[in-house]
């Protein structure tokens, strides 16, 4: 544009004009987040406008409810998520545990059972994946094939939950820590 133009527009004195202008430019650029929540669809925003939980953050990938008491686990970390997922239903383990490649050893030391087979509400763990291991929560266990589903969070990145689900055999090659000794 001719530089004489823009010196006309911006010194003619019409302020009133300008002042619209940037009103606009305001409320445009203040409605792209609700333009772009509502872009993604009707799953998205029943998400958001409902009490985030457990299973919201399996069927969304990520976790945004609040914290839960007591869990000292880094955010956002699949340890995190897993004392989550007992704590919820009222069987918390201790915080205690530190990373993940270690939870078997202290849930041992701390009189759980530790063994090699999945059922609902173990923690499964293993020393493999990253040289910390990985934890998840056992979410299903099917009776007739005896695959398993774990929920798990930051498998693929930091706070997205995800599940997956293995086959009866592969059990042998992991570890699953339950509840106390006694306390079965």
């Amino acid at each position: 544009m001719n530089p004489a133009i823009i010196a006309s527009l911006f010194f003619s004195g019409n302020l009133r004009k300008y002042a619209l202008i940037a009103l606009c430019v305001l409320v445009f650029v203040l409605s792209m987040p609700v333009v772009a929540v509502f872009a993604m669809g009707r799953d998205v925003t029943t998400y958001l406008s409902q009490q985030p939980s457990a299973e919201s953050a399996e069927e969304q990938g990520f976790y945004m409810g609040p914290d839960v008491p007591g869990n000292t686990y880094a955010w956002g970390n699949c340890t995190w998520w897993s004392y989550a997922m007992r704590f919820w239903p009222d069987d918390p383990i201790p915080t205690s545990w530190g990373n993940a490649n270690t939870w078997d050893d202290y849930a041992r030391r701390d009189g759980y059972l530790v063994d090699h087979t999945p059922s609902i509400g173990a923690i499964f763990q293993t020393d493999g994946g990253s040289e910390l291991g990985h934890v998840a929560y056992v979410s299903f266990v099917d009776p007739l094939s005896g695959q398993w589903t774990i929920s798990e969070m930051n498998a693929p990145h930091i706070n997205v939950v995800s599940t997956r689900t293995f086959a009866a055999s592969s059990a042998a090659s992991y570890n699953f820590i339950h509840d106390k000794i006694g306390e079965l």
